[in-house]
């Protein structure tokens, strides 16, 4: 992956996070319509903010994203904008997420700004997800 470096009236800056998510209790609710809305949804908030999407994938009990941002963002404002805005469009625009869930997605999260390992190791441990071994009685990827 070529590097591709921003300016801003500061600097320049190339950052990128590794940001991973899951739904409340790990329920693999993230499925079918819901997981296309999903990835909608984040690549427009994505567009909104500025942030580049390098790579994303939807799996069936968590989000993994890796997103370059600005550097006025933090992490914890990256990793909040994406899970606040979609748990609210996305509860909104299906009911039985409220039904099962009390709140669409876990207070935690998991972020690793990419240069302890390349950029490219972590596009391919995104893009390899489907490859791993699912537990018994997984559904696999459509």
């Amino acid at each position: 992956m070529a590097r591709k470096v921003r300016q801003f009236s500061g600097g320049v800056y190339d950052l990128g996070l590794h940001v991973v998510w899951c739904p409340k209790y790990r329920r693999p609710v993230l499925g079918g319509r819901v997981a296309a809305r999903l990835d909608e949804l984040i690549r427009a908030k994505a567009d909104e903010k500025g942030w580049e999407i390098v790579t994303l994938e939807v799996m069936p009990d968590h989000v993994h994203l890796f997103v370059k941002h600005d550097p006025k963002s933090s992490a914890s404002y990256v990793a909040n904008q994406f899970k606040g805005f979609t748990s609210h469009v996305l509860r909104s625009e299906f009911p039985h997420l409220k039904t099962r869930l009390p709140t669409l997605w876990s207070s935690s999260y998991f972020a690793a700004s990419v240069g302890a390992v390349s950029a490219e190791t972590v596009k391919k441990y995104i893009d390899t997800q489907w490859e791993r071994p699912w537990k018994k009685g997984q559904e696999e990827r459509p």
